[in-house]
């Protein structure tokens, strides 16, 4: 089977085109034949070395690249009842995507609705899991919560904004540019605003009458946390869910207390996805959204083993906004 992997660390120049052997599935593992893959920051993270010694993450070199797709069950190893032959499921943090064929562990993997298209499926269920437990298990936004989005034109961005919005929460963006603005108010932001080297902070504080919000979704990191802790009200939360411009490595936690005694969290996926039923549980309300027309999914760049690098490309240089996809099958 053709699958892409990385046997070093670099630039999408390390990417690599094999041929090796469909897998047999062990105890407890799935064969998928992959029909889309989701294309990912955390893809590039992990070419980039960024989880070399991760524990949560625990992906090595060499490996094939992808954590993130969908498809149709081929053959389930020992001990596996949750799926059988020739169902369509969905998963994500396990890598090996970038290939004709998968091994996912049964734990991760999802059943797909009738209606739900395997573009869409890939699509959605990474970013879609992310959003649904960064507002239900971390933030419990409900109706009368504010929350700030930054980057909310991108792909999880988008799903917060208008998650948060079907919760009933009075959300406020950042973006970078008119045309990205554009798109977070067409999703339902209240508020869109530019960053403007953290003045964002002060038009929140402006617009929220001194108090702040309750919750900041930050994924930007290093550029913009310090200011996203002077958008945040007495005793909020902020959410530090990624790190695009790089990681904090002088922050001192006296910070918080002086911004206003606040919680401040880094979480990730890998923990809230705790078993089969919980996978199965926030991707059957993302599927569910989307199928009631609540919930869009802009797939925004289409690729193919073959055209791979551009897509790595692309979002290196920030020229992807939404959902990119890689059509396998």
């Amino acid at each position: 089977m053709r699958a892409i992997q990385i046997h070093e660390y670099g630039g999408p120049e390390v990417l690599q085109r094999v041929e090796i052997d469909v897998p047999k599935p062990a105890p407890g593992e799935v064969l998928v034949r992959v029909v889309a893959a989701g294309i990912n920051f955390m893809d590039i993270h992990t070419r980039q070395g960024k989880y070399r010694e991760s524990r949560t993450y625990p992906v090595r070199i060499p490996c094939t690249l992808g954590m993130e797709g969908s498809g149709e069950v081929i053959e389930v190893g020992a001990g596996v009842t949750s799926c059988r032959k020739g169902d369509r499921v969905a998963w994500c943090i396990a890598w090996g995507a970038y290939a004709e064929y998968a091994l996912v562990p049964a734990a991760r993997l999802a059943k797909l609705p009738d209606g739900i298209d395997y573009d869409i499926a890939a699509a959605a269920i990474f970013q879609g899991s992310t959003a649904h437990y960064l507002l239900e298990d971390v933030a419990h936004i409900g109706a009368g919560s504010t929350c700030l989005v930054h980057a909310a034109s991108g792909g999880i961005g988008q799903l917060l904004v208008q998650l948060a919005k079907r919760r009933g929460a009075e959300v406020f963006a950042t973006t970078s540019s008119p045309a990205k603005a554009a798109i977070a108010k067409s999703l339902g932001a209240d508020h869109v605003l530019m960053y403007e080297d953290g003045a964002f902070a002060d038009r929140v504080r402006d617009l929220t009458h001194g108090r702040g919000v309750d919750v900041v979704f930050d994924a930007v990191g290093r550029t913009t946390l310090r200011d996203s802790f002077r958008a945040t009200r007495t005793r909020g939360l902020v959410v530090n869910y990624g790190s695009v411009t790089g990681p904090m490595s002088d922050l001192d936690p006296y910070e918080l207390g002086e911004a206003g005694s606040l919680f401040l969290t880094r979480p990730r996926l890998a923990d809230h996805l705790a078993d089969v039923e919980t996978v199965q549980r926030r991707a059957d309300d993302i599927f569910a959204a989307i199928q009631q027309g609540a919930l869009h999914i802009g797939i925004n760049g289409r690729y193919t083993l073959d055209t791979v690098e551009a897509a790595h490309a692309a979002l290196e240089e920030r020229r992807q906004s939404g959902k990119a996809v890689m059509d396998i099958a």
